[in-house]
């Protein structure tokens, strides 16, 4: 079957190593400003030296209790309080989703989607993510074992409350990344599927050695460093209102310290290194216009999942699709495929997905459908 290549787009580790030198020297600079005239230059980068430290890390606690869900919270082992958001079908669900958000957003990510899977009899939880939302330690970094820790609580907690019901783990950007990380560390044994949106797999390959190691030594030297909240030129979405509204949410994370942004890249390093573990069923899907993950990072990830045929692996590629795939402009078309997916699990698991998105992808080698860097 004939493959269509993605346009290549000009190499990203160049364009992320001057947004990190950059941001370097206006720290520099404003140190060295307030050193003139008194102290001198030399002094201020002694201070630099002085604050040197690491990057802050807030982890789960130690296990004190059984880990519980009510109707608008998860209670972690460890007692932290992680918000949840549910969307229910008017009839009892035919299927169950787990929904993780992405990076600086929280579950208020899921308010588009859910409501169209919930007309398709499927209920949609999702709750916020730790340094992220309402969840403890706003903008603070819990580490990849934590997260995958969480998710593997809430998974039993709602395989335990719908037993005869199968579920889906479904995450978007940081949250597929999650996902993928815990699918190889048997977090999502309980689970009948996996639906990766837009999976964050920009590690450290991907930006190059140049820029990963400047942010590393940023996140050693000054974690506290305030990185920007968008790049200028860059989308993450053709849906501009969303932005607005999304602009003026205080629950989304702005600014992000430079020690969050290094954890980042650490859990979607986790996530490329676990992606010869992920056995389950697993539905990628990939906008052709997202700008935020390479194409050549998607690829090679592609290339290290174990060989599946199409009732085991379906890859969806959307030429009108940005990095927001669940809420651009054309969303409608990845809600329905993700429900046609879900609900053909156990009837006709090679079925083709509505949008024929899959088509265009073909059914057995998708990363060859994918433009290397």
């Amino acid at each position: 079957m004939p493959t269509t290549a993605r346009p290549m787009r000009p190499r990203s580790g160049a364009r992320a190593a001057r947004r990190i030198v950059a941001g370097a020297r206006r720290t520099f600079d404003r140190l060295a400003g307030a050193a003139r005239g008194s102290i001198g230059v030399g002094a201020a980068l002694a201070l630099l030296a002085l604050g040197a430290c690491t990057p802050t890390v807030v982890p789960r606690g130690p296990t004190t209790q059984a880990a519980q869900i009510d109707t608008d919270r998860i209670v972690a082992g460890d007692g932290a309080v992680l918000p949840l958001r549910s969307w229910a079908p008017a009839t009892p669900p035919r299927a169950v989703v787990l929904a993780l958000h992405g990076f600086a957003d929280y579950s208020n990510g899921f308010t588009e989607p859910a409501p169209s899977w919930a007309e398709h009899g499927i209920l949609t939880y999702a709750y916020d993510q730790r340094g992220f939302g309402k969840a403890p330690h706003f903008g603070r970094w819990a580490g990849t074992e934590a997260y995958v820790e969480d998710l593997r609580e809430a998974v039993a907690l709602l395989h335990a409350r719908h037993r005869d019901t199968p579920l889906f783990v479904l995450g978007e950007s940081m949250g597929g990344a999650i996902a993928m990380a815990g699918a190889a560390r048997g977090a999502l044994d309980d689970a009948r599927g996996l639906i990766l949106v837009a999976p964050a797999v920009r590690g450290s390959e991907a930006i190059g050695p140049v820029a990963a190691g400047l942010l590393r030594g940023l996140a050693h030297s000054v974690p506290w460093l305030a990185g920007p909240s968008g790049s200028p030129g860059i989308r993450p979405t053709d849906n501009i209102a969303l932005l607005r509204r999304l602009s003026r949410d205080p629950l989304m994370l702005r600014g992000p310290r430079v020690d969050i942004t290094w954890g980042l890249v650490q859990l979607m390093d986790d996530a490329v290194a676990a992606a010869p573990g992920i056995r389950l069923p697993t539905l990628v899907l990939v906008g052709a216009r997202d700008i935020l993950v390479p194409d050549g990072a998607m690829a090679r990830t592609l290339a290290r999942l174990p060989a599946a045929g199409p009732d085991r692996r379906r890859v969806a590629i959307y030429d009108n699709g940005w990095h927001m795939l669940l809420r651009d402009l054309d969303a409608a078309r990845v809600h329905g495929d993700v429900a046609h997916w879900i609900a053909t699990r156990s009837t006709d698991p090679a079925s083709p997905l509505p949008s024929g998105a899959d088509r265009q992808a073909g059914w057995t080698a998708p990363a060859r459908t994918l433009a290397e860097p």
